[in-house]
């Protein structure tokens, strides 16, 4: 088993939810994050003002899969998630070595 951590722009996490609608994903959590990368510390304008985009919003998915699931699983964020641009996200992918169910 793998965990799978996304983190994804927010108008992208509904496509790619669905597409992992078609993977056996064994659980999972959705949560709302903010994040940075290679586009800190600039300065952009709107509606004539500047705001910093030091901290962008993210939607952060983790999922549980086995290891046989686990590259559709990736191939669905990628493919659902990619706009082209910087800032589409991150996946890191760890080793799950002991999971319990609470009854």
């Amino acid at each position: 088993m793998v965990q799978i951590i996304a983190l994804v722009k927010p108008f992208r996490a509904g496509a790619v939810l669905e597409a992992l609608e078609d993977v056996a994903v064994l659980g999972g959590t959705v949560r709302e994050a903010m994040g940075f990368g290679r586009q800190k510390d600039r300065l952009h304008r709107y509606l004539g003002s500047e705001y910093d985009t030091s901290y962008l919003p993210k939607v952060e998915l983790t999922l549980f899969v086995s290891d046989a699931d686990a590259p559709a699983a990736i191939k669905a964020i990628v493919t659902h998630a990619r706009t082209g641009r910087m800032g589409d996200g991150k996946i890191m992918i760890l080793p799950c070595l002991d999971a319990a169910i609470a009854l």
